[in-house]
């Protein structure tokens, strides 16, 4: 990757900054906090900040809305991994180029990768789906990995991480009921799921929704669909008679507008997928996220006939 090579030589520069700004910090992280962590995705990120709390300085490599299949590193990034305690990958080719900013940056970090704490399924392809934080029960099995993580590096934070980690589960477990409870408002026939690329099949799969098909036909959104995918997905869309077709927050929906007016369905509001939402949305954190994707989905499937927002 040419801008690895890039940060190659920048490293020197981005490393003495990582030491000026430790300096004067006595045992404590950045701002007083007792770990310095990086996460690359905005769900573990989020999620590292649920069960870390004021003990742990996070700082999250894609921003908000963001497309992590096509991430391009920048020199920051190195200088935030060189002086972290702990690097939480999402797994999968979402960050997978992690791997080589982590050899370039050095340091002495931790990596978590949390896709190896979930039950993960493959795709068509045989490829395993990264995509796996669209069921809450695997948010819970990465949050307990984060807290495993977070009491090896700092042990006198257990209680803290400890009290942390059991009140955010709880909290997803309330998150999966009211999710599953929305989507038992759709009709077993309308519960039918068309969106940008092979993003929900997690979501799909909890609950028991049919996944007819993608405008990109793949787990990545760098995939292209040929102009026989898009005819063949329309006819599936007449066929299946889905009520609406999913865009993504990240990507522009011009597409799903065009293949909608063909297929005779509507467009129904855009979901969370590869990325959480800017302060302030209604995708700003995980939880606010899945929740967020669930209205969206009862209302579209459903042809405005039922409404249903999860207590979060």
């Amino acid at each position: 990757m040419r801008l690895l090579r890039v940060l190659v030589v920048l490293l020197p520069v981005a490393a003495s900054l990582a030491v000026i700004s430790a300096c004067g910090g006595g045992s404590s992280g950045s701002g007083g906090h007792e770990l310095s962590a990086v996460a690359t995705t905005t769900h573990a990120g989020d999620l590292l900040r649920n069960v870390g709390g004021d003990r742990v300085d996070v700082r999250t490599l894609l921003g908000s809305e963001a497309d992590p299949h096509g991430y391009e590193p920048r020199p920051s990034d190195v200088a935030a991994i060189s002086k972290a305690s702990l690097v939480v990958k999402s797994g999968g080719d979402l960050d997978e180029w992690l791997d080589e900013l982590i050899e370039t940056a050095g340091g002495e970090a931790e990596t978590l990768t949390l896709i190896d704490s979930v039950r993960t399924i493959s795709g068509d392809d045989g490829d395993v789906d990264p995509h796996w934080w669209q069921d809450p029960r695997n948010a819970v099995l990465a949050a307990r990995a984060i807290e495993d993580a977070l009491v090896r590096l700092d042990p006198d934070g257990r209680t803290t991480y400890e009290r942390n980690a059991a009140t955010y589960v709880e909290r997803l477990r309330r998150l999966d009921r009211g999710i599953a409870a929305c989507m038992r408002k759709v009709p077993d026939e309308k519960r039918k799921l068309v969106t940008t690329h092979d993003a929900l099949a997690y979501f799909a799969n909890r609950y028991d929704v049919e996944i007819v098909g993608a405008i990109v036909p793949s787990l990545s959104t760098q995939a292209q669909p040929s102009a026989r995918d898009v005819d063949e997905l329309v006819h599936q869309i007449r066929s299946e008679d889905v009520e609406a077709i999913f865009p993504e927050t990240a990507l522009n929906p011009k597409l799903e507008g065009a293949i909608s007016r063909e297929a005779g369905a509507s467009v129904g509001d855009a979901l969370w997928a590869d990325s959480l939402g800017p302060e302030g949305s209604d995708g700003e954190t995980y939880v606010e996220a899945m929740a967020s994707n669930t209205a969206a989905l009862v209302e579209g499937m459903a042809a405005g006939e039922e409404s249903c927002r999860p207590r979060v």
